[in-house]
């Protein structure tokens, strides 16, 4: 039955504030289906929406499951609403009523004719049915139907346009027929629902717009806002912006970067192996694709906005097969889900810049239908079921929508002024690098020698420390291949004349081993060999183009060699001529060696130009080998000779740790030298004008004087500017300020003269020197290391100086037992935590040597047993600290080479070894320590006054 006029009246407006209530269409539909059923009581009321290709899909629904199944979520085809009717419902919103059991169709336009009054309510026509409908509806159960078109009004486009939204139906189980009141009151809420859709859509547009500008702020904060120019992460945000699966940054190059660069994030396609050019920007097909006239095409898949100039214009890709012009890329595309493809052309006030590609993946779609039927045919009868039936296509390209590619558009011009930034950028960082190769270069080519020094110093401490054959060549391998940074390093040796085998090798990354592969028989020429024989040198830079014979590139190549160096390794050291080329004919010295094999360098990644420091370490190295696989094979060959070879190894470690020292001694000497020449010339000038400075400020002060005395009322401007410079205070301050320039010029003065006098590099042969200089020198240059730190206090030094004469000596090597020995005292003193810490330096002369004992804490008068009436012999000189000292285990080896009590990385243990040479083997002196636990370590040092006393010691 029909519910009285007023509680319409009242459902019509609980329905109308209802949808007032939220913004949300979901909402607003879900709550129209349920007041829709609770007004009219049917079964199902249910909203309708077609979809682009004609289809539609029920997105709301309110029935009664009792008596019929659910549609909600279901899809139907096009052909269930033909286009006419849908043109009906667009053009004059009709509105139809079915009764099944009467077979009859009502139908109600909205929109009355231009004969009809547009005031009065349209009344409702019924004629016969057509049977396919009642077919359909007695399949879906139904006996009474009711459709009201919902309109949508696009209010924000430039002209109001109007299309058919989706349909307000209602079902019910049994006949019932429908009131014309009842008619108007649904359609009131069909117009409100059309006005709901119309605010939800300006909500979703408005929602948008905020999706971009957020996604824009997130992306300028990393191409703008940071630090640094953030491109890949940048490129990162953007590809999961766009619900994508990869995305390129292509950076063209430019008048600095000859060079383009390409950022890649996720899913990317791949060039085929040996296409030219690697990069897909710069493919052919794709430039000319991006270069030619652009003109709206979604028949093929691509679509290109007009609205931009050509060239500026984005190019939209939304299913890659449908793009024939694009074919020929096709390969690299395939095995990668990349149907779609959205490219961005980066301009920055008319220059262009590169490409801002995103790619996006088919996907796999699933659809509910209502009813399983045909999807390619066009359906002749009416479904018989509506059970849900799900379809599943595959592989379907996601189409671009206006929101993807508007975000695009504008990410693409951040993009743009970020690649402009950072080519600016770039060329900054370009002309700092410079500036800094420049100021680095002369740095970098004198510690290159002294790192090439170290460096062959490790090698050589390695490959000594053990005489057994296939550890040490595997040291010199190893050790190689990091230096050289390369590929492969081997140590091949012949077996017979020119036939071999690799013994050893060292190779990083997944390359052939060559130690289970066998050259071919007469793999080397006798020429080849004679060539290596006279200590010529294989330089291979490509060995394509190196002049070897067909079987040793085909070799070359099957063992993955692009580039060699090639070092032969003798039975004797010759000193050998390097050469470009690989066997390339050179005078060559009239002496041959005995030929045992090779070391050989091999880059397997791509061709090198091997550097002259390069060939030479290598050269350097082959020596030290050879000198290895010599004494190896002595010491399997002569077990008998075991001991001697083992001394004389010891022997040669000294020898190598003391040159090695002493090099760098004369190196920091030098280097001092040179620091304080330079230092000198300034100062002395300053040094040297300051007396004139002084006079010249007097005689200045003077003649103001006199120009006082004699007109003692000045002009006024002359009294307004004394009074601004004060010249009281200026006449006063001005000799104090001249005299404490001159006090600071003598003690820049003194610091470098302490300097060369440490150095002495002038002094490199016996010299007579004042020794008491020398210590004061050291401890100019130490001052920092004793002076009080936050953490430590200061260290006190004690100087209890003897009336010492001119001592004979070789002041540069003396200079450093100095500083051996107070260095060692001063790192005592820092690992000590007592308050009184202080370091004792003594120093007196004798007649002859004393050997009675001394406390080192105990160092202000020594007891020296004197003869009466002689003349001093030698010079005795005590440095002690107040550390911790030494057990006595470790007293006996603190001048044995390599020996240190520091942690690792502290000390090298050559300091005191080499400072024990220095007095004992150099001087003809004494040098010992004597430590007790807790009371501190002292040092005595003697050496003769003059060195031909100490002859024959």
């Amino acid at each position: 039955m029909l519910q009285p006029e007023l509680d319409q009246e009242d459902v019509l407006r609980r329905i109308t504030n209802r949808i007032r209530q939220s913004l949300e269409l979901q909402e607003i539909l879900n709550a129209t289906v349920a007041e829709v059923r609770s007004l009219l009581g049917t079964d199902r009321v249910m909203v309708y929406r077609f979809n682009p290709s004609g289809g539609g899909q029920v997105i709301a629904e309110s029935v009664n499951t009792n008596r019929l199944s659910s549609l909600n979520g279901l899809n139907f085809p096009a052909d269930d609403i033909p286009e006419q009717a849908r043109q009906l419902y667009l053009t004059e919103r009709l509105r139809s009523i079915v009764d099944v059991s009467e077979g009859l169709i009502g139908l109600s336009p909205l929109e009355p004719s231009e004969t009809e009054n547009r005031s009065t309510p349209q009344p409702i026509h019924y004629r016969p049915v057509d049977a396919c409908h009642v077919k359909y509806l007695r399949a879906m159960g139904v006996q009474s139907s009711m459709v009201l078109p919902i309109v949508h009004y696009d209010i924000q486009a430039q002209r109001s346009q109007k299309r058919l939204w989706g349909l307000l139906v209602s079902h019910h189980v049994t006949p019932r027929s429908i009131s014309q009141r009842e008619l108007q009151i649904v359609q009131s809420v069909v117009d409100q629902v059309s006005i709901a859709i119309a605010q939800s859509n300006l909500l979703s547009q408005t929602r948008q717009q905020h999706q971009i500008e957020a996604t824009i702020n997130r992306v300028s904060t990393l191409l703008h806002s940071l630090p640094t120019i953030q491109l890949q992460a940048a490129l990162q945000e953007t590809v999961s912006a766009l619900s994508s699966w990869g995305g390129r940054l292509y950076i063209a190059p430019d008048r600095v970067n000859s060079r383009a660069e390409c950022l890649i994030w996720g899913t990317q396609p791949t060039l085929e192996e040996g296409d030219s050019p690697t990069m897909l920007e710069e493919h052919p097909v794709f430039v000319q694709w991006v270069t030619r006239d652009r003109t709206v095409d979604t028949a093929n898949g691509s679509s290109e906005s007009t609205s931009t100039p050509v060239g500026c214009q984005p190019l939209i890709v939304n299913d890659l097969d449908q793009v024939s012009e694009l074919a020929s890329l096709a390969p690299a595309f395939d095995g990668t889900p990349i149907r779609g493809w959205l490219v961005i052309p980066l301009y920055y006030r008319s220059s262009f810049l590169g490409y801002l590609s995103i790619f996006r993946s088919q996907v796999v779609q699933e659809i509910l239908w209502a009813g399983e039927f045909n999807t390619n045919e066009k359906q002749r009868s009416p479904r018989q079921s509506f059970e849900q039936w799900r379809e599943v296509k595959r592989n379907q390209a996601q189409p671009w929508t206006n929101y993807d590619i508007e975000l695009a558009i504008a990410l693409g011009h951040h993009f743009a002024m970020a690649i402009e930034q950072y080519k600016l950028y770039a060329q900054v960082q370009a002309l700092n690098s410079n500036l800094e190769c420049q100021v680095a270069e002369r740095t970098a080519k004198l510690q290159q020698s002294l790192e090439q020094g170290r460096a062959l110093q490790r090698v050589t401490n390695q490959i000594r420390s053990t005489l057994d054959l296939k550890t040490t060549l595997q040291t010199i391998v190893r050790e190689v291949r990091q230096l050289l940074n390369t590929d492969r390093v081997i140590i091949y040796r012949f077996t017979d004349d020119s036939h071999g085998q690799v013994i050893v090798e060292s190779m990083t990354g997944e390359w052939l081993s060559l130690l289970d592969i066998d050259d071919p028989q007469q793999y080397f020429s006798k020429a080849q060999i004679q060539v290596y024989q006279r200590g010529n040198l294989g330089v291979i830079k490509d060995v394509t183009q190196a002049r070897l014979t067909p079987d040793q590139q085909e070799f070359l190549k099957r063992c993955q060699v692009k580039a060699a160096l090639i070092v032969p390794i003798g039975l004797e050291n010759p000193q050998a001529h390097e050469i470009p080329v690989m066997l390339e004919s050179l005078p060559c010295p009239r002496w041959e060696q005995p030929l045992w094999g090779f070391l050989i360098a091999q880059e397997c990644k791509a061709s090198r130009d091997w550097l002259p420091s390069e060939i030479k370490l290598l050269k350097k190295l082959a020596d030290q080998a050879a000198v290895a696989i010599q004494q190896a094979e002595l010491f399997t060959h002569t077990q008998a000779q075991a001991q001697q070879l083992a001394s004389a190894f010891h022997h040669l470690k000294q020898t190598q740790a003391q040159l090695i020292q002493t090099e760098k001694m004369s190196s920091l000497g030098q280097l001092i030298a040179g620091v304080a020449h330079e230092i000198n010339n300034p100062v002395n000038f300053i040094y040297g004008n300051l007396v004139y400075t002084s006079q010249y400020a007097q005689d200045l002060l003077n003649i103001i004087h006199s120009y006082q005395k004699y007109y003692p009322q000045p002009e006024p401007e002359i009294l307004e500017l004394l009074d601004l410079i004060d010249l009281d205070f200026l006449e006063g301050d001005l000799p104090k300020l001249l005299e404490s320039m001159k006090m600071g010029s003598e003690r820049i003065r003194k610091l470098v003269l302490s300097l060369r006098n440490f150095s002495r590099l002038d002094q490199a042969e016996k010299k007579l020197v004042d020794i008491h200089e020398g210590i004061e020198s050291t401890l100019l240059i130490l001052q920092y290391r004793l002076k009080g730190k936050p953490n430590h206090p200061g260290i006190q030094v004690i100087k209890n100086y003897g009336e010492l004469p001119l001592v004979e000596c070789y002041p540069s090597q003396l200079n450093q037992v100095f500083m051996n020995v107070l260095s060692n005292a001063i790192d005592a003193l820092e690992d000590c935590d007592s308050d009184n810490q202080r370091i004792t330096i003594s120093t007196t002369v004798q007649s002859k040597t004393n050997e009675n004992q001394y406390s080192p804490n105990n160092t202000t008068q020594i007891e020296i047993e004197k003869n009466q009436g002689s003349s001093p012999t030698h010079i005795i000189i005590q440095i002690a600290d107040s550390g911790a000292g030494i057990s006595p285990e470790l007293q006996s080896q603190i001048f044995d080479p390599f020996f240190t009590t520091k942690p690792i990385g502290k000390g090298t243990g050559l300091g005191l070894s080499i400072s024990y040479q220095i007095i004992v083997e150099k001087h003809g002196g004494i040098f010992k320590c004597s430590s007790q636990p807790g009371e501190g370590t002292g040092f005595w040092i003697e050496i003769p006054i003059r060195q031909s006393q100490s002859e024959g010691k």
